[in-house]
């Protein structure tokens, strides 16, 4: 974030320029709202940054109210929004990825969203009684490359990647107990880490309420947006 007089310094390059109107401001707190709690010791960095960034978001507010008018001011994230939510100043907060419930917000103490987004793909190989493999699946999500931006198996359960391989562009190898029952043709329903990848690769999201799909909608793909 930056300081009060980084804002406004900024916001006075904008002001000045008239055919640029400033109408909001939008804060990220990545190191609380994109940061699991692995340990006690990033636990209790989240807490201390919280504090200090409440009174830093008025700083800033402040000093750039001193030059626009501001219609709205944004904040938080899917791991800080139940921080974010408490502070007045702010007009609106966003949830981002969190709203599909993706398996990189499974680590967090203090919500649990319930996943609400998969992708589906077939067996197209039975090399080993042991193993199965699907067809494509390589949707990895953006930030440090790890096992934690790697889609997971998920339905049916007792199904892991292959540390030697992961998810792959052309094929992913899965191995476990349900791969023995799995043959040529069954689906295999993943979890994948952000939002991003999967509106990146496909261009519709179905809505599915109990066993039926009630709607589909474009991702910004389908709407013909490249944002890379």
């Amino acid at each position: 974030m930056h300081s009060a007089g980084q804002a406004y310094a900024l916001a006075a390059e904008i002001t000045k320029r008239p055919m640029l109107s400033l109408t909001g401001l939008m804060f990220y707190d990545a190191q609380i709202a994109g940061l699991p709690d692995s340990s006690p010791a990033v636990r209790t960095v989240k807490r201390l940054s919280a504090r200090e960034l409440l009174a830093r978001r008025q700083e800033v507010i402040l000093a750039v109210r001193n030059l626009a008018d501001l219609l709205l001011i944004n904040g938080g994230g899917t791991g800080s929004l139940h921080i974010v939510s408490h502070d007045h100043q702010l007009t609106e907060v966003a949830a981002g990825s969190g709203l599909y419930g993706p398996t990189l917000f499974d680590h967090y103490r203090n919500f649990t969203p319930t996943p609400a987004a998969y992708f589906v793909s077939p067996v197209v190989r039975k090399p080993s009684p042991r193993h199965a493999v699907v067809y494509s699946g390589g949707y990895i999500a953006s930030g440090s490359p790890g096992w934690s931006r790697e889609p997971l198996p998920w339905v049916p359960r007792q199904l892991r990647l292959l540390r030697t391989e992961g998810a792959g562009e052309v094929q992913t190898p899965l191995r476990g107990p349900a791969a023995v029952a799995l043959r040529v043709g069954d689906q295999v329903w993943f979890r994948h880490a952000k939002a991003g990848e999967l509106c990146e690769r496909f261009d519709r999201l179905h809505l599915v309420q109990d066993d039926q799909i009630i709607d589909d909608v474009p991702t910004y793909r389908g709407e013909g947006r490249n944002f890379g």
